[in-house]
């Protein structure tokens, strides 16, 4: 059966869920961004600020004392080129002795520096130069001394101290002062100031000196410790704030990334993990597994126990998991019972070998109970290009590849028991399918796209036609002819199934109606309704009315119900079959046999017709055992007055044997096989079956082809 064409198809998430991705990663690198780097950055600046500023104000206080004392000293050193050029006039030199003092070193040089006149010690360089004041009100050349260098001229041409190397200077004539808040202790920073003479040929060169008190520098290294202190204090108080931001962000996140139940990580953390994972260049070179992990009948668990024992359990299935993966592997809890699990693998056969321990480990985590587990395998093995590189895994959808996974685990969740899948196509042409189906199922019924079709019952003395069975096929206008093994399942699962039976129901009882007023000779035509339509209070009702609707004789129309039914609710099973029974119904019981309960069922049912299952006639069971069985069951239903029916029959020996047994009606190839209902007219037609046993074969190899 051809399956609609769907390119890349997977079973993927709904659009919402992608949309709820994207603001999932997004809160992420929120989280993971929020709070640290704007705390950070704000301490940095916030230090950096305070340090530009103290250097800035130190800065301006030492240039703003520097200034200054130039100043003075330019203008001292201005007033004793005054006297020096008017004494030279007046022929005297006291006042400019008197001027300058005894302690006022002095050199009187000519244009090219040569000294003319000394006073005292001569320690000029004659290396400087121009420098202004801060306001620029004046301009003073500048020399440095020999015995000194701790002044400099910047790029602003404004004389400048190197304070860290004073303040060693300083620092060392403090430690060895007693005494220092003595104001007669001071540190001297020599430097000459040239200024001209009147005659233009000479200048005035004078020794000056930067006083800096002791006591200043130790006020000042005072203020210095404490700034230094409040900055200390405020880089602790920004550490311990961003410490404390990102201990609480650290929590955030593992808040974020936690699941409730079992207190690991949670489907979020795994999609990001494992997408970070599979998208490093180093790891492209690794096989990669994601696994879907699921606790069967952990709903059923939790019902005989209850949720909070559920929870521990999953709990501890969480923890194994955990146990048995290495620190590059991953576990997330997905949804109620299921767990998503990413592994690492060197070749496939291994693979399945750790994964079937890891199953054995999980089945007994319980000493009381033995659980059961689904586990389904999508492998991603690395890919070598044309160009000998290996394929990235950068763009790979974690939800999908685990929703595949899901797909080979859904693959088993027909048994009770533990398994291990492993994904391939096929299963997801069968997704395609059972998706079409379910798509198209409304409009089908609405179109009338299902047809009835009838297999005849006959009696194996007379070859009389003696009742029907309606089976359904679907002729659909995409996808042709389909059998009810491709569809029933689908329906049975999703539920659609309760509407097939009431289709089914209509269609047979109108059907019937037709043939009744054309004058055919009717006979039961037996229809199956499905376990779950039996939970239904008002079944019975519902029956009775469909078939009045049509007008056909309630009598005609035999409910056939199948054996697991009786496991569901037997009260309710038994009450409805009452009820169909005393609105005239006739009510059989399909596949006897086939299960373990039929004598039970047999006991509380009030059935009208027994149908012993094909398998009695097939394979194993054939032969004088199976005879033994089949007689003794035919005996059992007559002595609860009850018309039995052999299907399955396909040879004229089976046939001889159930008429000898007293078996009332057979049903199977050696009569018909299945046939739309204008062929069934035929058959009606003619009352009883014609040559047999000739096309037997070619009809169960026709039909079993269709399949």
């Amino acid at each position: 059966m051809p399956v609609p064409e769907q390119a890349g198809y997977r079973c993927t998430q709904p659009a919402k869920d992608s949309e709820m991705k994207v603001k999932q990663d997004k809160t992420y690198r929120l989280l993971k961004k929020k709070h640290i780097i704007p705390s950070i950055i704000g301490m940095l600046l916030t230090i950096v600020l305070l340090a530009v500023l103290a250097t800035v104000l130190a800065g301006a206080i030492i240039g703003y004392v520097m200034d200054d004392k130039i100043e003075a000293e330019y203008k001292s050193v201005s007033e004793m080129v005054r006297i020096y050029d008017y004494n030279e006039k007046s022929g005297s030199k006291y006042a400019f002795e008197e001027l300058a003092g005894p302690e006022r070193d002095y050199i009187v040089v000519d244009k090219d520096n040569n000294p003319l006149t000394v006073k005292g010690e001569n320690t000029c360089s004659f290396k400087g130069g121009e420098v202004s004041g801060v306001d620029e009100s004046f301009k003073v050349l500048v020399y440095f001394d020999n015995d000194d260098t701790y002044v400099y001229i910047d790029d602003e041409e404004t004389l400048s101290l190197k304070t860290g190397k004073l303040f060693k200077k300083i620092w060392k004539d403090l430690a060895s002062d007693s005494d220092p808040s003595d104001e007669k202790d001071e540190t001297r920073i020599p430097f000459w100031i040239s200024q001209p003479l009147a005659d233009g040929e000479r200048s005035l060169v004078v020794k000056c000196n930067f006083a800096v008190k002791q006591r200043d520098v130790f006020i000042v290294a005072v203020l210095v410790a404490l700034a230094a202190i409040v900055l200390f204090a405020l880089f602790i108080v920004s550490f311990v704030k961003i410490i404390k931001r990102f201990l609480a962000q650290r929590k955030l996140m593992n808040l974020f990334f936690t699941d409730n139940t079992t207190e690991g990580r949670n489907w979020m953390w795994f999609v990001l993990k494992s997408g970070q994972t599979l998208g490093k260049k180093k790891n492209n070179k690794n096989n990669y597994a994601i696994l879907n992990v699921d606790f069967v009948k952990y709903n059923n668990y939790c019902v005989c126990h209850s949720v909070e024992e559920g929870e521990r359990a999953l709990k501890s299935i969480n923890e194994m998991i955990e146990r048995t993966l290495d620190k590059k592997e991953l576990c997330a809890r997905k949804g109620d019972s299921s767990f998503a699990v990413m592994m690492q693998y060197n070749d496939e056969a291994k693979l399945k070998n750790r994964v079937g321990n890891l199953v054995n480990v999980l089945e007994g985590i319980d000493q009381v109970h033995r659980f059961g587990f689904h586990v389904g395998v999508r492998t991603l093995p690395f890919k070598i290009l044309e160009n000998k590189s290996y394929a990235s895994r950068k763009g790979i959808s974690v939800e999908n590849e685990y929703s595949n996974a899901c797909v080979a685990s859904a693959s088993l969740e027909n048994s009770d028991e533990s398994g291990i899948a492993l994904f391939d196509e096929k299963l997801i042409e069968e997704q395609i399918w059972i998706d079409a189906v379910t798509e198209r199922q409304q409009k089908a019924v609405a179109n009338e796209e299902f047809v009835v079709y009838y297999q005849p019952k006959y009696d194996p003395n007379t070859n009389e036609l003696r009742g029907a069975e309606a089976l359904i096929r679907w002729e659909s206008p995409e996808f042709g002819f389909v059998t009810p093994g491709r569809i029933i399942p689908i329906f049975e699962k999703n539920g659609f199934i309760t509407e097939i039976d009431h289709y089914m129901i209509s269609h047979v009882a109108r059907d019937q109606k037709k043939w009744l007023d054309a004058g055919y000779k009717c006979v039961p035509v037996s229809v199956n309704v499905s376990r779950a339509h039996f939970i239904e209070s008002n079944l019975a009702e519902q029956i009775r009315d469909m078939v009045d609707k049509e007008g056909a004789p309630r009598n005609l129309i035999e409910i056939e119900l199948t054996e697991s039914a009786f496991f569901d609710d037997k009260k309710a099973l038994v009450t409805t079959i009452s009820k169909l029974k005393e609105y005239g119904f006739a009510v059989s019981m399909d596949d006897f046999g086939a299960g373990y309960s039929s004598l039970n069922s047999l006991k509380d049912l009030p059935l009208d017709v027994l149908k012993l299952d094909a398998e009695f006639f097939r394979g194993e069971n054939e032969g004088e055992r199976g005879e033994i069985v089949v007689s003794e069951a035919i005996k059992l239903a007559k002595s609860l007055n009850m018309r039995t029916v052999a299907e399955g029959v396909e040879v004229k020996e089976q046939v001889e044997f159930l008429a000898n047994q007293g078996c009332d009606m057979i049903q199977g190839f050696y009569f018909a096989k299945p046939m739309p209902k204008d062929e069934y007219e035929g058959r009606m037609k003619e009352g009883v079956a014609g040559d047999l046993g000739v096309t037997a074969k070619e009809d169960k190899a026709s039909e079993e082809k269709a399949e």
